[in-house]
């Protein structure tokens, strides 16, 4: 399987991606960019120093300058290629992956990202062809930049007039730990309780992936042993989390969209708020009811971010937990998504049980994967099937009735159809979803 993904590169390390690989690509992601400038951070897993200096060689090697940032999250990396002056970036990341991957995460100019359809294909052929020829120019020269002070302080600029409250944050032993605890230090009204919140890239704990329900059982042990009002926990590289009540209840990630809608909107009436095509129809009810424009885009942090400029969103989330914010250069950070649910929650006086229960409307059966080998003659079959329902293309299939929906697309990045199903009530759900699982095969 190739290492350059629909969002990023990634591979095993050192089988698919090692040092020459990383000093080919970086070479190469300066030439596509015919930049002057690079940012580069990475993450604490095991190899990425030896990566990223791998990387900066490259990029070096093509004449391009190199601002390291040194550690950072994914959030911190945007940050810096957004407020420095600057052509681009990358973050030497696997995100939530196992601690044997390593890859990277490619910006242009303002943080935006490099897509498969953006550069990151282009990029693959430049590397795939041999050894990037260099520029006739001098190397590139090497600075280092500590931006960290100034991200905290950007990010601490979202937070209001937070009520005491007390929170349970799981680090999963990732790069939110670097960086977030300074933040919550400077809100001494919050009273946390850290889980593995020192860096170790061989994840010792559990993996470093909040969509997996085993991920959480600390996190949920935790919140419900010291009555905190809410637990988070963040993935690998910290630019997605997943939100848990006072309960040990998941808040499902589209709801959670539907409440930072209520702070976004307020500070930015009647703009566009972005959601994915797998959120609950609450979601875009909510976002009406709060005088806002609904905007519906497919799954994919690229695809995200170009929407939310061309259709002047605020913000926005996906089911992934990704969350999206304009005044953030219009990147996702898990962070500030946590300080925007302590907003509404202050100014509102209830738990977020309280909030989310208000939104939970509609049963779902959240996203189940299938091993499919002809994904594209599958969805073609769900088709005609279901050709009586109202039937939309945006992102793989969704087919739409007055009592129920679904969504089945394939995975940009495993084998597999993804099916996530919503209905008015759980029994019609349940037939439903007994009918597509006969079509679809064996949940995986």
């Amino acid at each position: 399987m190739s290492i350059f993904k629909a969002y990023d590169i990634r591979g095993l390390y050192p089988e698919e991606l090692d040092e020459k690989t990383a000093e080919r690509i970086g070479a190469a992601f300066a030439r596509f960019l015919d930049a002057r400038t690079l940012v580069v951070g990475r993450d604490m897993r095991t190899m990425a120093p030896s990566i990223e200096e791998a990387a900066v060689k490259g990029i070096t090697s093509a004449g391009c300058d190199v601002v390291r940032i040194g550690l950072a999250s994914t959030p911190m990396a945007y940050f810096a290629i957004g407020k420095l002056p600057c052509d681009g970036g990358m973050n030497v990341t696997a995100s939530h992956n196992p601690p044997g991957y390593i890859g990277f995460k490619l910006c242009r100019e303002e943080a935006r990202p490099l897509s498969g359809d953006t550069g990151i294909q282009k990029i693959r052929e430049m590397v795939e062809s041999g050894p990037v020829p260099e520029r006739d120019q001098d190397p590139g020269k090497v600075t280092e930049a500590d931006v960290r002070g100034d991200y905290v302080k950007h990010v601490l600029s979202f937070a209001e007039e937070i009520r005491p409250m007390t929170i349970c944050v799981d680090y999963a032993n990732g790069m939110g730990a670097y960086v977030i605890p300074r933040i919550l230090e400077a809100l001494p009204q919050v009273k946390v309780h850290a889980l593995y919140d020192d860096l170790d890239g061989t994840f010792p704990n559990h993996e470093a992936n909040p969509l997996k329900e085993e991920n959480l059982r600390d996190l949920k042990k935790l919140v419900l042993e010291t009555g905190a009002d809410l637990g988070v926990e963040f993935d690998g590289d910290a630019d997605r989390c997943a939100f848990m009540d006072g309960e040990g209840e998941v808040v499902s990630s589209d709801l959670v969209t539907a409440i930072l809608a209520r702070d976004l909107l307020e500070k930015h009436p009647g703009k566009g708020i972005l959601y994915d095509i797998r959120s609950s129809r609450v979601v875009p009810e909510e976002i009406r009811r709060l005088g806002g424009r609904p905007v519906r885009e497919r799954v994919g942090h690229s695809f995200m971010k170009e929407t939310m400029r061309r259709e002047d969103c605020a913000g926005g989330g996906e089911l992934s937990g990704h969350y999206y914010f304009a005044d953030n250069y219009f990147s996702d950070s898990g962070i500030i998504a946590l300080i925007k649910i302590m907003n509404v929650l202050t100014k509102e006086g209830k738990s977020l049980k309280e909030v989310a229960d208000t939104l939970r409307k509609y049963p779902s059966t959240g996203e189940i994967n299938f091993r499919v080998e002809d994904k594209e003659g599958l969805i073609r079959k769900l088709a005609e099937i279901y050709k009586d329902g109202k039937v939309d293309w945006l992102d793989g299939i969704t087919v739409s009735y007055p009592k129920w929906w679904f969504n089945v697309r394939p995975s940009n990045t495993e084998p597999y159809l993804r099916l996530v199903m919503e209905a008015d009530d759980a029994d019609l759900l349940e037939e439903k979803k007994k009918e597509l699982v006969s079509i679809l095969g064996t949940p995986v």
